[in-house]
């Protein structure tokens, strides 16, 4: 709920709100240049100029200029800049002139070009290809432009255009009303009022109770959502200056959601940053102590905190994401939030209504009885009259009765008979909507009230029945020979609701829910809403991939049941919204895991089930397209809608189905999880990588007598490893691993560190030993100790040679041993894309001691034989990490 400001404290945009609520609509046209019937283009444009555009500012808002600060400010880059400045003071500006040498920096200079360029790069194209994306999916508003009706996105819409609003439109910015007719709407993210008020042009706030200016009658803010009538208004704020924007910039529109993925991220960084302020000092005291160059120690130590960091994970991440929501794009699903993937593919339950995603998107009216269920042209023509003339949602039930109505009767003389006087719109607790009609027959001329409704909600309003043309009390007796009718009717899979009427209504004030009294219950409408063909198929391959479908709904019991039945859904419970009243946290928790649907919902009923779930531990996804599906999507770890749905659904929505069909979210839901998997991937198999490297530095640091790695070395062997992992948003997923959800958790990830990383610390080891004992004392001619000064830098070049060959390659294959739990090569392998790259940097690597950058590097002549020890060393690290897997897996359900 916003706050509102004090008076004293006035913004300019608050005093423009007043004055405008006070004003004719002549005064408030005159005040913005505009005209009823609307702007040209021409002055839309001069507007947008000088008024800014419907946009609401955000630090958030991807520019090139953000995504050049992102990827040159990181901790690789930073850190190779003070590396660089150390380098440029130590090795040029405070040296002589005979021995200035700039090698070191101008190599360090370029890793920080080609790091930041190439994350440069990526997060342009990734914020291109998601733009494009959204443009297949947009929330667009109904303008009068150039004198006609218009579709326009909202982001278009000026100061002083005038908008036509309907039933499911979301208010695109803060609004003047000029006309209004029956306009009810719900401003419950402003204020957090649930129930729709009516909002009337012609009222102005009246003097001395005008503090209030969310209840402004005249006013429209942007945010609001039209339940039903109609209206016209013209705009006098967008964008920051609306009142939405100014007071409530924490739910502002591009607002993103903090998923699972998320939080993730933020205990991966506190897992980090505690283990960098425990090892890096460690490197540095030890170094110090051992080597007595200080500075050289902190620079090492500062190297071997960026060796523990993965530096490339925005990059992957962001491409990860990306593709993902390509390749969704071409199964119909449009990704609006990207971050929400990771939780559409870690989703555990799907919560969704069944009209149109179990049921075909179209209701067929199968009967019009009167109480004695006999067919009557007088039911149908009620029915229609509700129908037709309520200016709100027409849902498919209202479609299916003027579909009938105009099939079986004379609808133009109906019309001409019966005037609208006035409507009662329908809302979530009441579960049913009135019209108030006048018949034009001079004989007549009465006024009538006609109700539709829910069984229950209709007898509750009503006491007494028409049957054979008599007027009867409504006695307990018939109230059960009522329902017993509709249980029938019910259990043979139609849906009913029931007509009611009053005539000569006496309005209570204007005619509001409290005229709903007193009714004459008349008769049945009862509906056809047939399971797709699909569906069954479609919720067996979800239960399949591990995804338990709930079905939320405000439909009765019996209909839902025999619904349930054909699509081969467990119905054995069945609780409705009125079962949840009263229960403690603990009944409520074991009642919305027992059943799979749930019936007579409220928007409330369904919101607390979704929050009941996620605290159960589940990842929840729903899926809605309807006024009344709003507050649950926004309660859900991931919510979908499709690009039928009203406004504000799809405002609300994470994912956007472009075809209302289970397959298509199926689809898209293992397209989560591989991207999920892929993620992970890189984030398990880099920790441990990574953590194994310091684990092995700790260890050479205590005894060798030099640094088991120049600085600069480790940091060309992180970048060479970040960068083949670049490949891995195109490696593929297991269907092992596609079959069930992951939920994010960093908890097992020490876990997989510590199994992993001391493996290649291992191979590090035996490579430490190789070389200091008998493979450099042999090329230099003895051991460290014994040989000349001369001789010791070539042993500690070669040494470094070794070394840095062996990381790299064990790093490499690291890829392919962990990426699945079979065998790398024989059981699994990666895609051509993967092994291209890492191989392709393992060879780079190699290469690099015998290229023009050697001397810079500090690389020595290795000789091609060592290449046979590194194979030998590759494959008894593979198998024994093969072995480790082995025994992880006897504790742990997943690899990755």
């Amino acid at each position: 709920m916003l706050k509102k400001p004090n008076d004293s404290a006035e913004s300019k945009d608050l005093q423009r709100v007043k004055a405008i609520a006070k004003e004719t609509r002549s005064e408030t046209l005159a005040r913005l240049h505009a005209s009823s019937n609307g702007l040209s283009s021409k002055q839309a444009e001069k507007n947008r100029e000088e008024y800014g555009s419907n946009e609401i500012a955000s630090n958030k808002h991807d520019s090139k200029l953000r995504f050049l600060a992102e990827a040159f400010i990181t901790p690789f880059t930073l850190v190779l800049l003070v590396l660089a400045t150390l380098s440029l003071c130590t090795d040029y500006i405070f040296v002589p002139a005979g021995q200035k040498d700039l090698s070191t920096v101008l190599i360090m200079v370029t890793m920080v070009l080609i790091s930041g360029i190439t994350s440069f790069i990526q997060n342009v194209k990734s914020s291109n290809a998601v733009n494009s994306l959204l443009k297949m999916v947009s929330v667009t508003t109904d303008i009068i432009r150039d004198g006609k009706d218009q579709e326009i996105p909202t982001d278009q819409v000026v100061v002083g255009d005038v908008i036509r609003l309907a039933a499911g439109d979301l208010v695109p910015a803060d609004m003047r009303l000029l006309s209004s007719k029956d306009l009810f709407c719900s401003s419950s993210s402003l204020n957090g009022e649930s129930s729709p008020v009516e909002k009337i042009a012609s009222k102005r706030p009246i003097i001395g109770q005008d503090r209030d200016y969310l209840d402004y009658p005249n006013i429209l803010y942007e945010g609001t959502t039209i339940v039903s009538g109609s209206g016209r208004g013209v705009v006098f704020a967008t964008g920051s200056h609306t009142m939405f924007g100014k007071l409530a910039h924490d739910i502002a529109r591009n607002d993103v959601k903090n998923t699972s993925f998320d939080v993730g991220i933020k205990n991966i960084s506190k897992l980090l940053i505690t283990m960098t302020a425990i090892i890096a000092p460690l490197v540095f005291i030890i170094n110090g102590l051992t080597k007595g160059n200080w500075i050289d120690a902190l620079i090492f130590a500062i190297a071997t905190a960026v060796g523990l960091t993965p530096e490339m994970l925005p990059v992957i991440v962001t491409t990860n994401l990306v593709k993902g929501s390509i390749e969704m794009s071409k199964h119909g699903t449009i990704v609006k939030k990207m971050n929400s993937i990771q939780n559409f593919g870690s989703a555990d339950v799907l919560c969704t209504d069944k009209t149109g995603t179990l049921t075909q998107d179209k209701v067929v009216l199968e009967r019009h009885y009167d109480l004695n269920l006999r067919e009557t042209s007088k039911i149908l023509e009620l029915g229609y009259l509700n129908s037709y003339y309520q200016t709100g949602m027409k849902n498919l039930i209202d479609k299916a009765i003027i579909e009938a109505a105009g099939d079986e009767l004379d609808v133009n003389e109906i019309q001409r008979d019966y005037n609208k006087i006035d409507e009662i719109p329908f809302d979530f607790s009441r579960r049913r909507m009135s019209v108030v009609i006048e018949n034009s027959d001079r004989e007549h001329g009465e006024h009538l009230l006609v109700t539709k409704g829910a069984a229950e909600e209709m007898m509750a309003v009503s006491n007494r029945v028409e049957v054979d043309g008599q007027i009867l009390a409504l006695t307990p007796e018939r109230k059960q020979k009522v329902m017993a009718k509709i249980n029938d009717m019910n259990d043979d899979g139609l849906r009913v609701i029931m007509l009611g009427y009053k005539p000569n209504p006496a309005p209570v004030g204007e005619f509001s829910t409290k005229d709903e009294s007193n009714l004459i219950l008349c008769g049945f409408l009862a509906f056809l809403d047939p399971p797709k063909e699909s569906a069954k198929n479609a919720l067996a391959k979800l239960k399949h991939d591990g995804i338990n479908v709930k079905i939320l709904t405000g439909d009765n019991e019996a209909v839902t049941r025999t619904v349930g039945l054909q699509v081969g859904l467990n119905v054995d419970t069945v609780y409705s919204g009125a079962d949840l009243d009263g229960k403690n946290p603990q009944e409520l928790a074991k009642m919305v895991e027992e059943c799979n649907i749930f019936v007579k919902l409220s928007p409330e009923d369904k919101t607390k089930i979704i929050n009941l779930l996620k605290q159960n531990g589940h990842t929840v996804g729903y899926m809605g397209d309807g006024i009344n599906d709003a507050p649950a999507m926004k309660a859900a770890d991931v919510s979908i809608s499709v690009d039928t749905a009203v406004d504000i659904a799809k405002e609300s929505a994470d994912i956007i189905l472009l075809h209302k069909d289970l397959n298509v979210l199926e689809k898209g839901v293992r397209i989560g999880r591989k991207v999920f998997g892929n993620t992970m991937k890189y984030i398990k198999i880099t920790l441990s990588s990574n953590f194994g490297n310091i684990l092995s530095i700790l260890v050479a640091s205590s005894f060798l007598p030099f640094l088991p790695m120049l600085p600069l070395q480790l940091l060309i062997l992180d970048l060479l490893y970040g960068t083949s992992c670049l490949s891995l948003p195109f490696d593929t997923m297991s269907d092992e691993y596609l079959k069930q959800p992951r939920t994010w958790s960093t908890k097992k990830l020490p876990k997989f560190m510590f199994y992993f990383g001391p493996t290649s610390s291992v191979f590090d080891i035996v490579t430490f030993a190789l070389l200091y004992f008998i493979i450099c004392p042999k090329l230099v001619g003895g051991n460290f100790n014994a040989i000349s000064p001369a001789q010791q830098v070539a042993f500690i070049a070669l040494f470094h040679t070794g070394w840095f060959i062996e990381s790299l390659w064990t790093q490499e294959m690291v890829i392919h041993a962990l990426r699945d739990r079979h065998l790398p090569f024989i059981g699994q392998h990666a895609t051509y894309a993967v092994i291209l790259a890492t191989f392709g940097a393992g060879i780079i690597g190699t290469l690099l001691p015998f290229s023009g950058v050697a001397g810079a590097l500090k690389f020595g002549p290795m000789p091609l034989s060592y290449m046979w020890i590194i194979l030998g060393i590759l494959i008894l690290y593979i198998l024994l990490t093969t072995i480790v897997k082995h025994f992880y897996l006897k504790g742990e359900k997943f690899l990755i």
